[in-house]
């Protein structure tokens, strides 16, 4: 929006053309949602708490955390309102894939929001049950997936659709250029094609598993905020030089045009999250819930796609794929031992991992700051991938 208008200012005043530049526009997006965030927070908190939607929390949990009950939840909501702003304000909004991210972001958001409404207004335990909530994951993700398929190959919406219309007329075998190839990292030269069903079917499986995964690990305060703020920045990195014909090619990965955009969009990402995190911190004033889990998630694992990082996600999201696979275990081991013993068995004291060492004794603020430094390692780690090769 403010882009449209600084190109027309720029036909006559020259110094308006710095705003063609994706780092000043993403630092600026960043800024804006810090600053709306900052300022729209407190008047959020006051109106959650005046409609009386506050958290719930589980009786058999960690017992310091039943002083929480009560606090304002469905915080996500700030998050969403001043991402949704800084992003309409700063990105190129012909921008194909700014489009594709904004509405993964907050179609995963609305879901969030009415399984939070059920749990909190209408006092229902379950909330939106597992196999709904995960029907309208999973067409949001699908449907997204089929059109990164081809958006991604392509340099333009009108390309897109070729490729689509070629795809049908093959009979839905076709193969996708390179640069829809799945990049193992730490490699000059692997690759491994995918075609446009293997790139569906991973991009499903990232965009809905990442948006599941932040969901499980937002359960103490700041946990899931700050690694999200880190991840989300440094996918940004990997969005400007995935975007730059230049960069793309001095390091070795692919070149996706129009990518180079999501660096606004990570930037407002940033902004949003550590401006909800001024209220989160322990001890938090307002929680994210659902609405801000499933919406974060859903759009770190977009971005992913988009800058072909699936693996680079993997590693930099470490604590949410740690908290995903213990309540996996947990589950699974549960289940298992209670067929054959007839008494259920756990691996862990309680899940999600966080849980386990809170139980354990270790207090919830030194758990999750723990967190904090293992995913700046991990995110550290994961931007080596673009030089280590």
């Amino acid at each position: 929006m403010l882009l449209e208008l600084a190109q027309w200012l720029a036909k006559d005043i020259r110094a308006f053309s710095v705003f063609n530049y994706i780092t000043l526009r993403a630092a600026l997006a960043t800024l804006t949602a810090l600053a709306f965030g900052l300022l729209l927070g407190p008047w959020v908190i006051r109106r959650l708490a005046a409609l009386k939607i506050g958290q719930t929390v589980r009786d058999d949990g960690p017992q310091t955390h039943l002083v929480k009950k009560g606090t304002p939840t469905m915080g996500g909501a700030l998050i969403l309102l001043v991402l949704g702003i800084s992003t309409l304000l700063w990105a190129d909004l012909d921008n194909r894939f700014i489009w594709i991210v904004l509405l993964v972001t907050f179609g995963f958001g609305w879901i969030g929001w009415i399984d939070d409404y059920r749990k909190v207004v209408h006092r229902d335990p379950q909330g939106m049950p597992a196999r709904e909530k995960y029907f309208w994951q999973s067409l949001i993700g699908v449907l997204a997936a089929v059109w990164l398929a081809f958006a991604v190959p392509a340099q333009s919406n009108s390309e897109a659709l070729s490729l689509f219309l070629r795809w049908v007329e093959s009979g839905l075998d076709m193969d996708l250029p390179p640069r829809a190839d799945l990049i193992v990292p730490f490699f000059k030269n692997v690759a491994y094609p995918l075609g446009v069903l293997g790139f569906m079917i991973l991009s499903y499986f990232v965009i809905v598993g990442t948006s599941n995964a932040v969901n499980l690990t937002d359960g103490a305060d700041g946990l899931a905020t700050m690694p999200t703020v880190m991840v989300g920045s440094a996918l940004g990195v990997f969005a400007y030089v995935t975007g730059h014909a230049v960069f793309a090619k001095y390091l070795l990965i692919p070149h996706v045009p129009g990518a180079g955009e999501l660096t606004v969009f990570c930037g407002a990402l940033a902004g949003a999250g550590l401006a909800f995190l001024w209220f989160n911190a322990y001890p938090a004033q307002v929680f994210m819930g659902d609405v801000g889990a499933l919406a974060l998630g859903g759009a770190l694992g977009t971005v992913a796609v988009i800058v072909r990082q699936e693996i680079v996600l993997f590693i930099m999201g470490g604590v949410f794929v740690a908290e995903t696979i213990s309540v996996m275990l947990q589950v699974g081991w549960f289940k298992y031992t209670k067929r054959r013993y007839g008494e259920g068995r756990r691996i862990f004291r309680m899940a999600p991992l966080h849980h386990h060492f809170e139980v354990g004794g270790v207090s919830e603020s030194q758990v999750v700051v723990r967190f904090w430094i293992v995913t700046m390692m991990l995110v550290l780690f994961g931007l080596s991938t673009l030089k280590l090769r």
